[in-house]
């Protein structure tokens, strides 16, 4: 297997297929917040855009059949 180092691992250094669930989903937690974050940024430098992306959710929910 030509990606990977001598002794099974990965490139990284990391074993493969050992991360915990507890640490897939502390990683997720942690991608979903800096994503909200960068998010919340964007809306404040570019508010026109914010505005505009607001009208058309706002608009597919008018038109959303239950």
């Amino acid at each position: 297997m030509p990606d990977r180092e001598p002794g099974g691992r990965e490139p990284g250094g990391r074993e493969p297929d050992r991360e915990t669930e507890a640490e897939r989903r502390r990683r997720r937690a942690q991608f979903l917040h800096e994503r909200a974050e960068a998010l919340e940024l964007r809306d404040r430098v570019k508010p026109r855009r914010a505005r505009a992306a607001r009208m058309r959710q706002q608009m597919r929910m008018r038109t959303f059949r239950w």
